[in-house]
């Protein structure tokens, strides 16, 4: 009969069929929607993935993906639409984050998800809440509909094993044809790179853990000790203040380029030498940094990891910077130029021993940039309203104006007077022209500590946070691009050297620690020295790394100095529940 319902089983599907009649077409619609939403998806994957290895890659995870929802549902018209919409989110998010931080979407971007996260990009997108429920609210019935409308069933054994083969393919292809350094940077293939990235962080959590250190029978009994220092009372030391000056290097050191006269003296010391102050981020994280001048250690320590080392050890390291000047008496204060829960920098710097953390909302603006006198400004109020006479007083000051792009004039109003752009490329001219700016913005801020503090010692450090992302198209402007990636990937000095300098009022440094060139993670130790600040038995150690390594760090030895001294450091109790 032409109405009878005939129920087929096999060893995989299961279908609802009615025999030829009026409600045929409908189950061949339903079974074309299916397929439109898988050939959908493989044009999807077609329009970012580039070459045959990506192309397979990114459709083992799309398989992976429907297998996964399969197991769990069984519908495998659901399933696509799930993992269809799972796919464009996932290319949205990657193209997303390549245009801030010029690195596509990885595993690590999921596996550290916390609150600081979603505060964060709420405190960017304000609009975000309302568009999440107004695109539930649309989706909830659409998958409703295709959910009563699929005809079919599949056994969740086969999916099991269909996600299993899934899994071993893509870890097989991962290792086989493992992700090149420089691919990251290219913005594409976005949904392939991510699942290479999934392989390479377990292999790196199960290998390694967060943090390198050897383990702990490489040590033996030679633990740190207790942090037995004491600073001697009544002594009278130099107030602080730490500028992280954005993208800024000697531009001078790029073969060709003018600049204008007395340009380098800016990036002098008060002794009149200028030095190197070797980053671990070249033309990108500022957070690298952050957490080498305020822990003392080194980002590379996380490997795979680094790029969200703020956020691991948040409330897990107990040495470095603020801690050891708040124990000879120093109030720690930062001035933090965006959201305070960026990538946790709130939750890290107060418990690296921060006590007043004041973001971009708490200085009453909306934008990261703005011009260097506002931030001075801020650093001088804050001065002002938390000075005490027997309490000297640390300050950590992040400056902006000089960040991307350089391709279109920031705020020509502030241009030094009788400042003239020396004919190089507009965008390099402009790069100059705002550190002319921060140039003259810091004299100014040096003679208000002048004339409103004539008699207080103050320690005055500054040091650029990495070199400009456009000093990797001009240090070597014929190198073609993989090798470019591999020089910055093997950490080429090159690509990473900026400035430090160490300025004094009313007070005389002490500069032995101030080596010609220094890692950033040692600038910690020499920034106390230059204090006066006696080191703790941890520093003290570390000045003995720095000496025999000539002011390397993680490089010295290939990462041996650095291992064993995070070890130390855990075996000490000072790094936990990493």
């Amino acid at each position: 009969m032409s109405n009878v319902t005939t129920t087929i089983r096999t060893g995989r599907v299961q279908l609802l069929m009615k025999r030829p009649g009026s409600k045929g077409w409908l189950w061949s619609l339903r079974v074309a929607l299916i397929v439109a939403m898988h050939l959908a998806a493989v044009y999807l994957l077609a329009s970012v993935e580039y070459g045959p290895f990506a192309m397979t890659l990114a459709l083992l995870t799309w398989a992976l993906l429907n297998f996964m929802s399969l197991i769990v549902l069984r519908r495998p018209g659901i399933s696509a639409a799930l993992s269809l919409a799972l796919v464009a989110i996932l290319i949205t998010l990657s193209q997303f984050k390549y245009g801030i931080t010029q690195l596509t979407l990885t595993f690590l971007d999921f596996l550290i998800i916390d609150r600081d996260t979603f505060s964060f990009l709420h405190s960017i997108f304000p609009q975000l809440k309302s568009q999440s429920f107004l695109l539930a609210a649309i989706a909830v019935p659409v998958i409703w509909l295709i959910w009563r409308a699929d005809p079919f069933r599949i056994r969740r054994a086969v999916s099991a094993a269909g996600a299993a083969a899934c899994v071993t393919l893509i870890t097989g292809l991962s290792v086989i044809y493992p992700e090149q350094p420089w691919e990251p940077f290219q913005g594409v293939n976005h949904i392939s790179n991510l699942a290479r990235s999934g392989v390479v962080s377990v292999s790196h959590l199960t290998s390694t853990g967060w943090i390198e250190a050897d383990p702990p029978n490489m040590i033996g009994s030679a633990r740190a000790s207790p942090l037995e220092t004491e600073c001697a009372p009544g002594a009278k030391r130099p107030n602080i203040v730490m500028v992280l000056d954005e993208s800024s290097f000697d531009i001078s050191a790029v073969p060709g380029i003018k600049v204008p006269k007395n340009y380098r003296d800016f990036f002098k010391s008060a002794d009149g030498r200028q030095r190197s102050f070797v980053a671990e981020s070249a033309g990108g994280p500022t957070w690298y940094t952050e957490f080498n001048v305020l822990t003392g250690l080194s980002a590379r320590s996380f490997g795979k990891l680094k790029f969200y080392v703020t956020r691991i050890a948040a409330g897990k390291i107990s040495r470095g910077l603020p801690q050891a000047l708040q124990r000879c008496g120093y109030r720690t204060f930062s001035l933090y130029p965006t959201y305070g829960d960026f990538l946790s920098a709130r939750s890290f710097q107060t418990s690296a021993g921060i006590d007043k953390f004041i973001d971009m909302a708490d200085m009453g603006v909306s934008e990261d940039m703005q011009p260097d006198r506002f931030y001075f400004d801020q650093a001088l109020q804050l001065i002002a309203r938390e000075r005490k006479a027997d309490q000297p007083m640390f300050v950590l000051v992040y400056l902006t104006a000089n960040h991307f792009p350089w391709t279109t004039s920031y705020r020509p109003d502030l241009t030094p007077a009788g400042w003239t752009a020396p004919g190089n490329t507009a965008e390099v001219d402009e790069y100059i022209r705002r550190q002319a700016m921060t140039a003259a913005d810091y004299a100014s801020f040096v003679a208000r500590l002048k004339a409103d503090y004539p008699d207080d010692p103050f320690l005055l450090v500054r040091f650029g946070d990495h070199q400009p992302a456009i000093s990797q198209k001009l240090l070597e402007p014929n190198l073609p691009q993989t090798m470019l990636a591999n020089r910055i990937m093997t950490h080429d000095l090159r690509y990473y050297k900026t400035y430090y300098a160490i300025d004094a009022l009313n007070y005389k440094p002490d500069m032995s620690s101030a080596l010609d060139t220094l890692d950033a993670a040692y600038l910690p130790l020499a920034v106390q020295e230059a204090a006066g600040i006696p080191l703790d038995s941890t520093f003290a150690e570390q000045k003995k790394i720095m000496l025999r390594c000539k002011g390397l760090f993680y490089a010295c030895k290939e990462g041996a100095e650095a291992k064993r001294f995070n070890r130390l450091l855990i075996d000490a109790g000072f790094v936990k529940n990493l």
